[in-house]
């Protein structure tokens, strides 16, 4: 595949990571968070390699989006983990496609090796105390 797209002279490639691994830990995930961050390590290296065949590889970064795993956990779960997020909700899913359509754009075409979080500010407190309800 890579090769058919070295050929077109143009590309996207658009990796989904999280905010779990690269920015932020949770308790008995040691395995997801490190094949997050992982996966950015080779996002930077192939934004390098790719780059001069007009290739762009970036990653999304999703907080917590409401996802039929999450919604299984219940409502009082769920509005504890609002109240952590400054914007005061989950993401939806289409929050993560957005970005990836704008990734994957024309418009995007000078932005590579990049990882952009898409999670309402909830990586930006520094305790629960600084997020207002």
């Amino acid at each position: 595949m890579l090769p058919s797209l070295i050929a077109s002279g143009h590309g996207r490639v658009i990796l989904t990571s999280s905010i779990t691994g690269p920015i932020t830990g949770f308790p008995n995930w040691s395995h997801y968070g490190a094949s997050k961050a992982a996966q950015l390590g080779f996002m930077r290296t192939a934004a390098i390699e790719l780059a001069p065949h007009a290739i762009t590889v970036n990653a999304v970064l999703p907080g917590n989006i409401l996802t039929e795993g999450l919604a299984d956990l219940g409502e009082d779960y769920l509005a504890g983990m609002a109240r952590a997020i400054p914007a005061g909700a989950l993401g939806k899913p289409a929050d993560i496609g957005y970005l990836a359509a704008f990734l994957a754009s024309d418009e995007a075409g000078y932005i590579t090796g990049q990882a952009i979080a898409v999670d309402g500010g909830q990586v930006l407190p520094e305790s629960p105390d600084a997020v207002t309800p």
